[in-house]
């Protein structure tokens, strides 16, 4: 089954973005599909994205006919998804609304009607679905720009805006409504987790999320995909799908729960790996951001360096022109073997601001001999939100639901721990290893993952990056 929620697909009601209410519809929903003439009253759920949200909102009400769920790039904290640490996803969240409040009135006769479907016919035309193949995140952000210039009801997704971008801008009870993850540990049913490691701004970080709130539960795999796996996902994690569900509702062993119950794709390299816990054993080293812009396992001789964030409505200027710049870059020697990234890294940064409040914004990166630069993970933090859990033993520790800011004291050295979403790679012998620092991804020169991008802190600021910062990145063992 794959639910479209009230408010959306022409339905009734209106459209609560992830709220409690949703929750109880999805339970009601299961046991209306079981108590059906066609259906042996073993229910399952599958799809991505929205439609794997609806899987754990049913799951955490604990419908007695749901026996398996099958949720891929999925969002178990919407507060997590929409706003990065207290940097606002805004080039998601705008669009993501719109394309919602243009949809939604449409109804069963639109989306069943002639042109639609020959539109679907076109897609599975060889050449076509082959193209359509490696379209990503990013080219589904720009086709929802698109959207934005039509028309469209603004009840309830202009207020849904304002709640994200204005009423709510730190954790509180809003957001609490929408957060699963404390819910999960009700699951005791089987779950299928995956994703891809691009989608490091919207589905990952819930993905590993999920994975830590499911510790108890026996049945629990995740199946991790490499680039453009989720354009066509149920040919990417076909077999998968078929195996998980012909075991759980038909009783039939597939042989879906041998082996180690985590298999990825480990981009740069080839074929599937596995491992029986998440995170992957690994051993953490640690790379100085030096003062002459190298990353490396020794210092060097202490110092540091500076960038300017320049904030809202002073109009911004080319990164090449401006003196320190908007954006800092340390690379690494090229590596002499490969090496192999699995898990949970971290920026643990020391650094000073002249403004009571600022943005960190950081983008890990494959640099190739000839030069190609790959994009692997990132990590965002408003520096006011700073808080996080030092009884974290291991790097990556999440950032505490902060809902009282703190302002950051000007000019003076603060420590902050900015966790990257935990992602895999091979950096290839001969690759180099570059961090890319901003305090605002605005300007389309500086990285932004499937170009997600925040909206601005909206302070400027000189802020001064020491040398005894540093990289965790977590080397297989």
């Amino acid at each position: 089954m794959i639910a479209n929620v009230r408010g959306t697909g022409g339905s009734g009601g209106e459209f609560g973005f992830f709220d409690s209410a949703e929750r109880r519809d999805m339970h009601d929903l299961v046991e209306w599909a079981a108590a059906q003439p066609w259906c042996d009253g073993n229910v399952g759920m599958i799809g991505i994205s929205y439609f794997a949200m609806t899987q754990l909102e049913a799951a955490v009400e604990r419908p007695p006919h749901l026996k398996a769920i099958f949720p891929v790039a999925v969002t178990s904290d919407l507060f997590e998804a929409s706003s990065h640490h207290g940097l606002v996803s805004s080039a998601f969240v705008t669009p993501f609304l719109s394309m919602m409040g243009l949809t939604a009135a449409r109804s069963d006769d639109f989306w069943r009607s002639l042109p639609l479907k020959l539109a679907r016919k076109v897609l599975t035309l060889p050449p076509l679905h082959r193209r359509f193949g490696t379209m990503n995140g990013e080219a589904a952000v720009t086709m929802m720009h698109q959207l934005l210039k039509l028309p469209h009801d603004p009840k309830p997704w202009d207020q849904l805006w304002l709640d994200v971008f204005v009423n709510h801008p730190v954790r509180d009870e809003w957001w609490d409504d929408r957060d699963l993850t404390p819910l999960l540990k009700n699951i005791d049913i089987p779950v299928y987790l995956g994703c891809d490691w691009e989608n490091v701004p919207l589905h990952l970080p819930s993905t590993f999320l999920s994975w830590k709130a499911l510790a108890d539960n026996p049945n629990v795999r995740m199946g991790m995909l490499d680039k453009f796996g989720l354009t066509w996902p149920w040919e990417s994690l076909h077999t998968e799908a078929l195996a998980w569900y012909d075991h759980w509702l038909k009783g039939r062993d597939t042989g879906i729960l041998d082996g180690d119950p985590v298999r990825y794709a480990l981009p740069g390299a080839d074929g599937w790996h596995s491992a029986a816990s998440w995170p992957p054993p690994a051993q953490h080293r640690e790379l100085a951001l030096r003062a002459d812009g190298a990353l490396d396992a020794d210092e060097g001789e202490s110092g540091a360096r500076d960038l300017v964030v320049l904030g809202a409505g002073i109009g911004r200027v080319k990164a090449s022109e401006i003196d320190p710049p908007s954006s800092l870059t340390w690379t690494s020697a090229a590596v002499d073997v490969d090496l192999d990234v699995v898990g949970e890294i971290e920026l643990r940064l020391v650094a000073s601001a002249t403004a009571a409040d600022t943005a960190w914004i950081a983008t890990l990166q494959d640099v190739a001999p000839d030069g190609e630069v790959t994009d692997v993970t990132a990590g965002w933090l408003r520096a006011s939100l700073r808080e996080v859990d030092e009884t974290a033993s291991t790097p990556g520790a999440p950032v505490l639901p902060c809902r009282t800011p703190v302002a950051v004291p000007i000019g003076q050295d603060v420590e902050y721990r900015i966790p990257l979403v935990p992602n895999a790679r091979r950096f290839a012998a001969g690759h180099r290893i570059r961090l890319v620092l901003t305090g605002d991804d605005q300007d389309p020169s500086t990285p932004a993952i499937m170009n997600f991008r925040h909206a601005s802190v909206g302070t400027s600021s000189r802020n001064t990056i020491r040398s005894s910062s540093r990289l965790l990145l977590p080397a297989l063992t």
